[in-house]
């Protein structure tokens, strides 16, 4: 098409399309949106906005997890294109964890955003909780405490008893002892510990009874007026019941008995030469009574 610039008409048609150019030269300049960089995001504020036209500024800040170390965030926007950031962002870092009762910690890599460190107990304490913290944006994340380790209560042993009288369970490192009872012998350790396992370094003792052994010993000694008299020893068994423990076997004691039957000899000299020594205690019994309960063994004539 033809236009004419004599014609009023094609004049204001020309002035249109120059309008237009210009116009359309104006959207040109601007600048899109700025994605920011690496660990640097766009504020809120310049994400709001919709035109960046030239010469306008946008702003930068530092991603979750990073923190400024220098330059302001400011970009300007030059014939289309943003200028260089000045921003520089680093890592943050959450620093070693508060230090609590009996609890350590194992840091392989660091403490800077990322990081994982191992949560550990002092002996004879357990962790209760998470075992691993994680260095987020916000700080450490994953809460433990440490507790101390406990045993369960001590048993109480037949016939003896232990030093433990608390409610309260043993922890860790705390020792139990044990005696037992009059008449009764302690077999095994007389102490037991708790360890750091929750468990007894060793089993509680036993209480185990004691036979009392009695021992009886009779003798009869007469006189003789020569040697060529006949002598007749008797060995005899005689059964007595332990009064320790009803688990003892029955203790066997002997009683020798020496006897000589001469014809010379007269009833004072008998009774002078007797000797009846017991130390059982049933010296009230009567020798022959007590004898006729004996057992036995051997005759032997001498």
């Amino acid at each position: 098409m033809d236009v004419l610039l004599s014609d009023t008409r094609g004049q204001r048609q020309l002035k249109s399309l120059i309008l237009m150019c210009v116009f359309v030269g104006n959207v040109a300049a601007d600048c899109p949106k700025p994605e920011g960089g690496e660990n640097m995001i766009p504020t809120t504020d310049t994400l709001l906005k919709n035109d960046f036209p030239d010469g306008s500024d946008a702003t930068l800040e530092c991603g979750n997890g990073y923190v400024k170390e220098s330059g302001s965030g400011i970009l300007t926007c030059l014939s289309e294109k943003w200028t260089e950031p000045d921003l520089v962002c680093k890592k943050r870092n959450c620093g070693v964890p508060k230090s609590q009762p009996n609890m350590q910690f194992h840091i392989p890599n660091g403490t800077l955003f990322g990081d994982v460190i191992q949560v550990f107990c002092d002996e004879g304490y357990q962790i209760s909780g998470a075992s691993y913290k994680n260095c987020f944006a916000s700080g450490w994340f994953g809460s433990a405490q440490c507790y101390v380790v406990r045993c369960s209560k001590p048993s109480q042993v037949p016939n003896g008893r232990s030093s433990w009288t608390s409610e309260e369970s043993p922890t860790y490192k705390q020792v139990i002892n044990y005696i037992c009872n009059e008449g009764y012998t302690l077999s095994g350790n007389d102490s037991i510990m708790c360890s750091k396992t929750g468990e007894y370094d060793s089993q509680p003792p036993e209480c185990k009874g004691v036979a009392i052994e009695d021992k009886i010993t009779t003798k009869l000694v007469t006189s003789a007026p020569t040697s060529t008299q006949p002598v007749v020893m008797l060995y005899i068994t005689e059964t007595l019941s332990s009064a320790a423990s009803s688990t003892t076997p029955a203790a066997h004691r002997d009683a020798a008995i020496t006897a000589s039957t001469p014809a010379a000899a007269s009833t004072s000299e008998q009774d002078g030469n007797t000797e009846i020594t017991s130390t059982n205690k049933n010296n009230g019994e009567p020798l022959c009574s007590r004898l006729k309960k004996a057992k036995v063994l051997v005759v032997h004539f001498q």
